[in-house]
């Protein structure tokens, strides 16, 4: 093919690009201007549409305007008619309420004249009063003038004579009154405290019976007491060097007797005694290696019991050291009465009676398991048990109420909280329960014998008589020193002398008794 054939074919498409290009452009302004005419149309349509819309809407309007106008307006009407109504019986109220004020007005009116009236005719009275009572004062100025010189005295000594008697009076009724009300209270009180102390003895009952402190030893022949002394006293001083107690050998047949204050070291020497005579080999050798073992194996027993009695009673953060000297306890007797039982006992009181008046149980339980603790040392430190307790537990880093309530439990210290009280009143119940101690025939004499010699001291006492060893008192008084009402007061001025001056268990009762006989013969 030649140049010439192939620039014709060129040409040839070039014609035909031209002519399709030129006839795309016809068809988009044709397609165009067919979309143009239809949106004017629809334009149109939607046009017309909306100004129907708006006209049916225009009137559904005015119709709902006009419906809505005459509700109002009905509405409107209604309420003015009640306000109408209303201020018509506002009107009716007012005017009768104008009337009352006026009846009122003419009523006060009345009221204030007759007031006048009255006030003058009190006025006449008061002059008359005035005018009656000037004439009495001079009527009994004369009298009193008369009485004082048919009397033979003047006013001021009649006034004290009075005053006296007056006196003598009111004091014979207080005591009857204060003996009444002390009668009523103590009523109250017995009942309650015996209901309570009846609960709390009923949930613990201990035995009647109790172990008795004892420091002599057996011996199987009187050859022994040669054996302990050994050669030249060598082996008693041993035992007593060793122990720290004294050994008394005397008559009395197949026994030795030990005496020592610390009941620890007793218990050692005690141990030993009988280890010795068991063994029948006494020498000071075999005195110290015994001696050694049983405190150690004393020591350890102290923890173990203290410990028990602890975890007994449930109380927690004890110390080691106080669990010891619980331990020690167990060695000390008071009157007879194991002071570790004691304890416990006390313990036991406290917690029943604590949560039957809602206090705190467990504080209660500590309070009584602790209050006696300075017995375990009390014959190291000088002072009361009581305070000597209260050291004890302060040092330990114990509660204040708990320090001050084993400081309060024998009325040393005053008391400041119902535990203070509770502690006293329920070492008293263990101490005193039947069976919990004994004590000897010249504590019962000594006790007699300080009782009536401080009711004897008592003016207007004739005779007086100690029951029941020591736990009551009669008091026989002479009646015409002694009024009714004087006789309580002095029943209570024996007690007070009595818990002043006396060291005793449990309490003692005081008995005054006043008779008055008249006398007359027939003849």
């Amino acid at each position: 093919m030649g140049h010439a054939e192939l620039w014709a074919m060129i040409a040839v498409a070039c014609i035909f690009t031209a002519i399709g290009i030129a006839a795309g452009i016809m068809l988009n302004s044709w397609i165009q201007k067919i979309q143009k005419d239809s949106a004017i149309k629809s334009a149109d349509k939607i046009k017309k549409d909306a100004e129907r819309e708006a006209e049916h809407l225009l009137r559904d309007a005015r119709v709902s305007a006009k419906a809505e106008t005459l509700k109002m307006r009905e509405e409107c009407e209604l309420e003015l008619k009640e306000r109408r109504r209303e201020q018509t019986t506002n009107e009716k109220r007012l005017a009768q309420r104008e009337e009352l004020l006026d009846r009122r007005a003419d009523s006060m009116d009345a009221k204030s004249k007759n007031i006048e009236k009255q006030e003058k005719e009190i006025e006449t009275l008061r002059e008359r009063l005035t005018a009656r009572e000037q004439e009495l004062a001079k009527s009994i100025s004369r009298q009193i003038d008369e009485l004082e010189r048919i009397a033979g005295i003047n006013r001021d000594e009649a006034r004290e004579i009075l005053l006296e008697k007056l006196k003598n009076e009111i004091k014979n009724e207080s005591g009857l009154m204060v003996r009444n009300q002390l009668e009523e209270a103590k009523a109250r009180s017995e009942r309650e405290a015996r209901r309570i102390l009846t609960y709390a003895i009923q949930r613990y009952a201990s035995d009647c019976t109790y172990e008795r402190t004892t420091a002599t030893i057996p011996l199987p022949t009187d050859e022994m007491k040669g054996r302990i002394i050994g050669r030249e006293g060598r082996n008693i001083r041993a035992i007593e060097a060793a122990t720290g107690v004294s050994i008394l050998i005397d008559d009395t047949p197949e026994a030795v007797v030990i005496s020592c204050f610390d009941p620890v070291r007793k218990e050692v020497a005690r141990q030993l005694m009988e280890r010795l005579i068991a063994d029948g080999r006494i020498h000071p050798t075999r005195v110290e290696e015994l001696a050694k073992k049983i405190s150690k194996d004393l020591e350890e027993e102290l923890y173990q019991v203290g410990e028990a009695a602890v975890l007994e009673t449930g109380i927690q953060g004890v110390s080691p050291q106080i669990m010891k000297l619980l331990g020690r306890l167990k060695y000390r007797y008071s009157f007879s009465q194991n002071v570790l039982q004691h304890s416990l006992e006390t313990s036991y009181f406290m917690g029943i009676i604590a949560a039957e008046l809602g206090l705190d149980e467990q504080k209660a339980k500590r309070i009584g398991l602790f209050h006696d603790l300075g017995k375990a040392i009390d014959h190291e430190v000088e002072g009361p048990h009581a305070q000597i307790g209260a050291d004890l537990l302060r040092k330990h880093n114990e509660a204040k109420d708990v320090v001050h309530a084993v400081a309060a439990h024998h009325g040393e210290v005053e008391p400041e909280s119902l535990y203070d009280i509770l502690i006293s009143a329920c070492d008293t119940l263990s101490a005193s329960r039947p069976g919990a101690r004994s004590e000897t025939t010249e504590l019962y004499l000594k006790r007699l014998e300080q009782l009536e010699t401080i009711a004897h001291e008592f003016s207007g006492v004739e005779s007086c008589f100690a029951l029941q060893a020591g736990r009551e008192i009669r008091v026989v008084v002479l009646p015409e020193k002694i009024g009714e009402g004087e006789a309580q007061m002095l029943a209570k001025d024996i007690c007070a002398r009595i818990e002043k001056e006396m060291t005793y268990p449990g309490q003692i009762k005081c008995t005054v008794i006043r008779e008055t006989r008249s006398v007359e013969y027939a003849k």
